[in-house]
């Protein structure tokens, strides 16, 4: 099962939720990978501390134009929806920060003098935390596009174990390539009036997305009920609350694992594990029958 960990704005506890419920996952024996998503901004090696055994680029295609075999026609300019590759006189310009990767300009030169050459974008690591699986990307300073190495990221991650994802922040495009496909996401967010909003959003999307979700609030002693009361008429189960500590935000700063600094709240973490693998057992039981 792979299951994201997501939330509409940063900062609400998605990581903290992630790494511990793949270590607690782990300690009640069940083979867990943790696979960072966020690669913006990856941090869960903060607090899992693995060590990591292989580091794979991730490449684009981008267009490079052969210049003695090239006429000027112009056609690759013309079809380029992203003026990644434009002519000024007869000198063609190539921007591969805003390329696609598509390759339309290559099928539509007529004298085949566009070349497409591999641009890396970032990287992705896998190792180990312990008995944790890790699987990370991280997308290089100054790139715009995060999905290409979120997908590569995905792809990396092994199908033979339950997947804990931690995902970007937010709703855009890097969030939706993460939760595809996913076979649950827990949406983690805060009981203030920014935490409803932005969780709002979230369950907007996952239902566009078609994947079923539950809710994590953090910091439950902070704010006031709306969000709970949001989440019952929406029929959005709550699955665990977390009480504002001082204890966790001082472990949280060192980098240690919520579990380990506060092993009674292992119970916790626990116990909502074993409702994400009924609702496991439940979707292969309706898969079966169908």
């Amino acid at each position: 099962m792979k299951i994201a960990v997501a939330s509409g704005k940063g900062g609400t506890g998605k990581t903290t939720v992630a790494t511990n419920l793949a270590v607690v996952a782990a300690e009640l024996g069940r083979p867990v990978a943790y696979v960072d998503c966020d690669v913006e901004e990856p941090n869960g090696h903060l607090f899992l501390k693995p060590t990591i055994e292989h580091r794979e680029p991730v490449t684009l295609l981008v267009p490079q134009v052969l210049g003695d075999a090239c006429d000027r026609c112009g056609h690759c300019a013309q079809v380029c929806q992203y003026s990644a590759l434009v002519w000024l006189g007869d000198k063609p310009l190539v921007f591969p920060e805003l390329c696609h990767s598509c390759g339309g300009c290559a099928l539509v030169c007529p004298k085949k003098a566009i070349l497409e050459v591999p641009r890396e974008i970032g990287v992705v690591e896998t190792g180990r935390a312990g008995r944790v699986r890790f699987v990370r990307g991280v997308l290089n300073v100054g790139e715009a596009k995060s999905p290409p190495v979120i997908r590569a990221v995905r792809a990396a991650a092994p199908d033979d174990h339950w997947q804990i994802i931690d995902a970007p922040p937010g709703t855009s495009c890097p969030v939706v390539t993460t939760v595809r496909d996913t076979d649950f996401v827990l949406l983690v967010t805060e009981p203030t009036p920014f935490g409803l909003h932005d969780l709002t959003l979230a369950v907007q999307t996952l239902r566009q997305v078609g994947v079923p979700m539950g809710v994590v609030i953090n910091r439950t002693d902070v704010g006031d009920e709306r969000v709970a009361t949001y989440c019952a008429a929406e029929g959005i189960p709550v699955l665990l609350t977390i009480r504002d500590d001082r204890g966790i935000a001082e472990a949280y700063s060192r980098g240690d694992l919520l579990v380990t600094a506060r092993p009674d709240l292992r119970a916790a973490l626990a116990g909502l594990w074993e409702q994400l693998e009924r609702v496991a057992t439940a979707q292969a039981k309706a898969s079966h029958t169908a």
